[in-house]
């Protein structure tokens, strides 16, 4: 497998399961701050020109960060990345969507990029704003779903995964705060070896 990932973005979740379930895979670096999805070669792999891309041995392209993680999960069932059971398994992925599609993209997005909402330069301070309240929102959900376990679904599972690179941006780039719940899953999670492996393979360790 190849997976097609840019440092610092979301798909450093993705890398981590990879090295969570200990199969072989390539890793792809897309510099997405130098543009390199909107190349013709990037575009012909995933023409939506974004990261995670995961190309599988028989050469076909997975793209989005839910329909990679069910994959991963259900074709490596031993790395117990997903529930077994019906519902353990639409409530982790009732989290992924919110962490992926709400507090990432709609908050992380705006508060880190506010450029891509808006054309008008003056108006981006008002977008960094309202990506800042749909993110400190977020943290705080996750926080209350968090609770007093140790990973989000009690035991490790790929929702964790998401949960680590939104917590890492605010940590270090969004100036977000962190509740005391997340700032230790956040510190269990950077104790984990395929955390520490995949950071320093993306040169962020």
């Amino acid at each position: 497998m190849k997976l097609f990932y840019s440092p610092n973005a979301c798909s450093l979740g993705i890398h981590i399961m990879l090295r969570e379930i200990g199969q072989p895979f390539e890793l792809v670096r897309t510099e997405l701050h130098k543009g390199a999805q909107n190349t013709p070669e990037f575009r012909a792999i995933n023409p939506k020109g974004k990261v995670p891309v995961l190309q599988r041995d028989d050469g076909s392209i997975l793209t989005e960060f839910p329909a990679i993680t069910f994959y991963l999960a259900r074709t490596n069932p031993a790395a117990n990345l997903l529930p077994a059971d019906l519902e353990g398994e639409v409530r982790a992925l009732e989290l992924l969507d919110y962490m992926v599609a709400t507090v990432h993209m709609r908050g992380f997005t705006r508060l880190l990029r506010p450029s891509i909402f808006s054309t008008t330069p003056g108006d981006e301070e008002k977008v960094k704003q309202a990506g800042r309240a749909i993110a400190e929102e977020g943290i705080a959900n996750l926080s209350q779903r968090l609770g007093a376990k140790p990973y989000l679904m009690g035991d490790f599972s790929a929702v964790d995964c998401a949960l680590f690179y939104l917590t890492l941006w605010a940590n270090t780039r969004a100036e977000v705060a962190l509740p005391a719940n997340l700032a230790a899953h956040l510190a269990r999670m950077l104790a984990r070896p395929s955390v520490a492996q995949s950071l320093a393979a993306e040169g962020a360790a």
